[in-house]
């Protein structure tokens, strides 16, 4: 086209706090003028319900929501840079019903764009609250020609049916992480980016929200699918390029090479911790050092998240804790410069007892005293907590989750579970990739068999398959939704098969009662997989 120009594109990948209509304004605005003043930027792009943060859940039925949303838009109207158009992700409301739109303001244009294909799935309850639009939306910017999609909307190629001669596909996004999706986002991108022989611009969130984190990913890819430019990820950043006139893509940044997984995960982690604490308004965290694996890259997450000053560690020792476990819970405390503060279990485990004698009398001792003493530790943790308004991490990891290896009021105890969707294999490997970037975890903490430390010379495989089997077994009945005789023909035990279904589903009513932790596989407990405590169901 004759009137075609260069112009500067910036997709902002920002960290929304849910609900903070005036924060996340002032955010916006602020990145517009960076945009303009690094890059002098004529379109800047921010991710899916940016001004509100995502998912708002019910908030979106709070009139008084869309009151500050609408203060917020006549801000954005007054201080958006001269020539700029946002784009900028929010919830509308028209003739009494909601809609995921993108509001397209600035440089002539006030128009919205309201989400076709709403997600119901998952993490996802869009049809919850919002209706679908019907319309394709496309702009022009200097005589291109952009079409604006959200989300969900670029995983279906009826998005692009009967869309024309476009020059750039903008998708702004609210996309949670989880292992392998980059590789599934890029794969869709590069689909439409050949549907529609034109490149795709993808913007995306970051931060963490309650049980999910956003990593960011925004991601440039040529009309041949070709990836061009990209952003770090899990921290807010710019992703910049100039559309040529000719329609050329030049990126304003260096391409960068992505993190391996176990990377990956670990900032997902840390990130989603960091996040938890600030946005919740805690001083810090308080964990419960054992002397285990578990809590030992739980303290590794948290430090790295908050800063050692941030982060008070308790031993608890009972008199069935190993004399390893106190010296490698302070060892790798004082590698990380954390104050670890000695509160022994037995007086108030031996006033438990006295206090149960009678009705306890003539019966023989078993799990329940190894419960009574993981409640003495719930107790303490929680009441340092209370005391310094901190909050508790707790740190049991999805395989013990799952079977129900863990106590209610004990180890469960807290506001943040990091590790919740991390498998004890994960965990492991976890551990050897933080040590990689510092020597913090004792290597006896990770070579050494895994005990709750509740029993005389107990190992958690007295209770617990070899978690080898048990994590695929697991993998394969929750995130695959594999029955149980699907599980049993790929080669595993009848009986241990059974035992672990049996113990996964007899569970339920433990996990929801359990502290939310960050979604990092396809398939996370909580929100994502959802099943009733009160069931006849067995697998078949």
């Amino acid at each position: 086209m004759s009137d075609n120009q260069s112009i500067i594109v910036v997709a902002v990948q920002m960290n929304a706090l849910v609900g903070d209509v005036v924060g996340n304004r002032k955010k916006i605005l602020s990145f517009c003028l960076r945009a303009k003043k690094e890059f002098n930027a004529s379109m800047v792009l921010f991710p899916e319900l940016a001004l509100t943060g995502y998912p708002p859940e019910d908030l979106l039925y709070r009139a008084d929501l869309y009151y500050q949303i609408e203060l917020a838009q006549n801000e954005i109207r007054k201080a958006l840079p001269k020539g700029m158009t946002a784009v900028i992700g929010l919830p509308t409301r028209k003739k009494g019903k909601l809609f995921n739109a993108a509001w397209i303001i600035g440089d002539g244009l006030d128009t919205y764009y309201h989400k076709q294909k709403l997600p119901n799935y998952g993490v996802f309850d869009e049809k919850r609250y919002f209706k679908a639009g019907k319309k394709s939306k496309c702009i022009r910017k200097k005589g291109k020609k952009f079409l604006i999609t959200l989300c969900e909307d670029i995983w279906f190629k009826s998005s692009l049916k009967n869309i024309k001669d476009i020059d750039c596909i903008i998708n702004i996004n609210a996309s949670p992480y989880e292992t392998d999706k980059h590789q599934q986002r890029l794969s869709i991108l590069q689909k439409r980016t050949g549907q529609a022989n034109a490149p795709l611009i993808y913007c995306n969130m970051v931060g963490g929200q309650d049980e999910v984190v956003f990593d960011g990913d925004a991601m440039l890819v040529d009309k041949t699918g070709v990836l061009v430019a990209n952003t770090p990820l899990f921290e807010e950043s710019m992703l910049a390029f100039e559309f040529g006139a000719n329609g050329e893509l030049k990126p304003l940044q260096p391409l960068l090479s992505y993190d391996d997984e176990l990377k990956q995960i670990y900032n997902a982690l840390v990130l989603s911790v960091k996040d938890y604490v600030h946005k919740n308004g805690f001083k810090g965290v308080v964990i419960g050092l054992s002397g285990g694996i578990d809590s030992a890259l739980t303290l590794a997450i948290a430090v790295d998240a908050l800063g050692a000053d941030n982060v008070e560690a308790l031993s608890m020792p009972s008199r069935y804790t190993a004399g390893m476990s106190n010296d490698d819970a302070f060892e790798q405390a004082s590698k990380m410069g954390v104050k670890c503060r000695p509160l022994g279990i037995e007086p108030v485990f031996k006033s438990f007892l006295a206090t149960l004698k009678e009705p306890f009398n003539g019966l023989k001792t078993e799990v329940t005293e190894e419960n009574i003493q993981a409640r003495c530790r719930g107790i303490l943790v929680m009441a340092m907590a209370n005391k310094y308004n901190k909050m508790v991490l707790t740190t049991g990891n999805k395989s013990e989750m799952s079977m129900g290896y863990c106590t209610l009021y004990g180890d469960m105890s807290g506001g943040f579970a990091p590790l919740k969707d991390v498998s004890k294999l994960r965990v492991f490997a976890l551990s050897k990739y933080r040590n990689t970037v510092s020597p913090v975890i004792p290597q006896r903490v990770i070579t050494r068999p895994p005990s709750a430390e509740l029993a005389p010379n107990q190992k958690d495989e007295d209770s617990l398959p070899p978690y080898e089997i048990l994590d695929e077994i697991l993998y394969q009945f929750i995130e695959k939704d594999q029955s149980r005789e699907q599980i049993i023909k790929q080669g595993f035990d009848a009986d241990v098969v059974n035992k672990v279904i049996r113990l996964t589903l007899l569970n339920e009513y433990k996990r929801r009662q359990s502290a939310p932790g960050p979604k990092i596989t396809g398939k996370a407990f909580g929100r994502e997989r959802r099943f009733p405590i009160t069931s006849g169901y067995t697998s078949g």
